[in-house]
This record gives C-alpha cells, sequence and structure tokens, in this order.
C-alpha cells in the first residue's frame, strides 16, 4: 500500500467476505445481492454509506466526503478453508497453493445470472499470491512474519519492510507521478508481479531497484492468442498459470505503449539520480519522479538522523565512499560547524 498522490483521492482497504456455503438454487447475483443486503441491515454498517454495488464487490464509504472506503468482495471457499489458510502461511509454501483459491462473483462473467455451482465461478487466489510475493522476497528462512498479518481484518503498520516491498512502493509512486490518476497508467499487480519475478534476493533496496527496473521487462512473455490470431504480451499470474494480467493490452493498446513509455522513464530517472553528487543536487534529482513534498520530509528525516548520529559520537565513515552513516571503519568525532 502507498498513500494517496492528491488529496482527493481514496485510501481503500480490500477485504474478502469468504463464505463456506450458499442456498444450491442461488446464483453469483444472489450471493452479491444477499451479501449486500446483509451490510445495510447491519446495525454498524447501516450509519455508513454501501455504495451501488460494482462490478465484483460492494464499497462502504463513512461518507461522500470521506477519503477512505472499504471494497468488499463475496467469495465462496472450501469448508474448513480458514486452517487450511493458516497452514500454509505458517508454512510459507507455495506447494498446493491451489487449495487456496477461491470462487468470486463478477458482473461481467456470461453466467453472472444463470450459474449455480461455484466451479463455474470466476476463480482467483489472493492468498496464495500474498505467499508468493512474501517467498519471492524474503531474505530469511523461517515462519512467516509479514504477509501473515494480512489474514487480519486490518493489520497493523509495519515500519519495517522487506527490499521488495519497498521497490514496489517506490514503484507505485513513481507510476502516480507520472501519470496522476490517469485511467490507462500501469496497474499495481503488473508492477508488483512483475518487480518480484525480476528480484534477485539483493539486500540494499538501491541495487533491488535498478536491477529490478532493468529486468522487468524481460519477465514479460509471448504467448499465442487463439482470440486475436497471434502473440500477445502475457503476464502470467504466478499462481494461476492460465490468467493473464496484461489481457486487456491486446485491445486497448494504450494501457501496453504507456507501460513500456513509464519503463522507459523509470530507467532514465534513476540514471539520474545516481549520477548527482551531494544532498542537494541529488534531492532536486528526485523530487519530479517522486515528489517535491515527500522527497523534501525524506531527506530532512536523513538530515535529522545524521545530527543525531553526530551528537551522540556514533557517526561513522564507511570506507572507499567517504559516506557518513551508522556504519564504517572511521569514527567522525562529535563537533559543531562552528569550532568546538
Amino acid at each position: 500500500m502507498i498513500q494517496p498522490l492528491n488529496d482527493d483521492n481514496d485510501l481503500d482497504v480490500d477485504l474478502v467476505c469468504r463464505l463456506e456455503g450458499k442456498q444450491a438454487e442461488w446464483t453469483q447475483a444472489d450471493l452479491k445481492w444477499v451479501v449486500g443486503n446483509r451490510l445495510k441491515q447491519n446495525r454498524t454498517i447501516e450509519k455508513l454509506l454501501v455504495l451501488p454495488d460494482g462490478r465484483r464487490c460492494w464499497t462502504i464509504k463513512y461518507s461522500e466526503s470521506a477519503k477512505f472506503h472499504m471494497d468488499v468482495l463475496p467469495a465462496i471457499v472450501s469448508s474448513g478453508y480458514r486452517t487450511v489458510l493458516e497452514k500454509a502461511f505458517a508454512a510459507r509454501d507455495i506447494v498446493g497453493v491451489d487449495s487456496l483459491a477461491i470462487r468470486i462473483t463478477d458482473k461481467k462473467e456470461a453466467n453472472y445470472r444463470t450459474a449455480t455451482r461455484p466451479e463455474e465461478w470466476l476463480k482467483c487466489n489472493p492468498f496464495g499470491y500474498a505467499i508468493w510475493f512474501e517467498q519471492t522476497g524474503s531474505l530469511l528462512f523461517g515462519k512467516s512474519s509479514i504477509i501473515r498479518e494480512g489474514l487480519q481484518p486490518v493489520p497493523l503498520y509495519r515500519k519495517e519492510k522487506l527490499p521488495l516491498q519497498r521497490v514496489v512502493q517506490l514503484l507505485k509512486r513513481h507510476r502516480d507521478m507520472m501519470f496522476n490518476g490517469e485511467d490507462d497508467k500501469p496497474i499495481s499487480i503488473i508492477i508488483t508481479t512483475l518487480a518480484a519475478r525480476a528480484y534477485r534476493k539483493e539486500a540494499n533496496i538501491i541495487d533491488a531497484l535498478l536491477n529490478i527496473v532493468r529486468q522487468m521487462p524481460n519477465e514479460i512473455e509471448e504467448r499465442y492468442s487463439p482470440k486475436h490470431g497471434r502473440n500477445i504480451r502475457w503476464i502470467v499470474n504466478p499462481v494461476n498459470p492460465e490468467e493473464n494480467f496484461a489481457d486487456k493490452w491486446p485491445d486497448e493498446r494504450k494501457k501496453e505503449e504507456n507501460f513500456y513509455r513509464w519503463m522507459r522513464q523509470v530507467d532514465l530517472d534513476l540514471q539520474n539520480v545516481i549520477q548527482q553528487r551531494g544532498i542537494p543536487m541529488i534531492q532536486e534529482s528526485l523530487e519530479k519522479p517522486f515528489g517535491k513534498d515527500t522527497v523534501r520530509k525524506a531527506i530532512g528525516s536523513y538530515a535529522e538522523n545524521l545530527r543525531i548520529l553526530r551528537e551522540s559520537g556514533g557517526m561513522r565513515m564507511a570506507a572507499g565512499t567517504g559516506a557518513l552513516g551508522s556504519v564504517g571503519p572511521t569514527t567522525v568525532k562529535k563537533h559543531t560547524f562552528h569550532g568546538r
């Protein structure tokens, strides 16, 4: 998750309403209506605003003016799903992750008002994807510690993040700055998936970011599409090989063009940043691609951390680069900028 670019944009939380059964005659439309009706009748939620249902979800807002909303996705899961889910997250093993797939309602499906068997409904696997992402980004061998908290209704904010998570946040921020709300901007699931596939376990965020941006386009496949009668770009869902996250590209060419244009711009902006010397020049090179206020706040925080290190006697100089920070063989003596 990243902070919205503009104050007018919403911060949203995605929720899955997992149901282990339904009436035999219910279609997707019936289940969608039942869940929405129940939300509207809830004594807590009745004070809130349940918006007209979208393609797959019901949306709950505190008010029309609120800058926060929740999307509730009705889904059918197998019996004992929660136990299977908890075991899968504890093991952090993507083998057999297909057992975590759920069946969802989707108004654009041809059988939305006719199919009563969940096996015929659209399948997706958000929890399996979360396990895949954490396993891909993890630098440690052990039990899950970060993504697992996503099983809770609203996980607590964690300051500590994996390098891969930070890279995805930076890429999404750059995307938002470049396209500023444009409908055909690169979508988050494509950015997240390609970044994870391009990640090579770099522990340093800068190294990870540079290498990922260089490798991301190479992670896109080409496959023959009977529908289009030619090869098309294919960004495979890692937990559902039959799903193509770039399935809209052949019919909406602007989306594909914008993705590659964005990739070129990210690379240019990063190369410009790493060529700069000195904090003022680095700050200036970061402001356009990532936002002036955000960059100034980050630089200010960095300077304050250096001040605390200097005054506490904990500042050190790195070998070779001479960079000042908390790591290095040479201790920098406590000092002021006006003599003693």
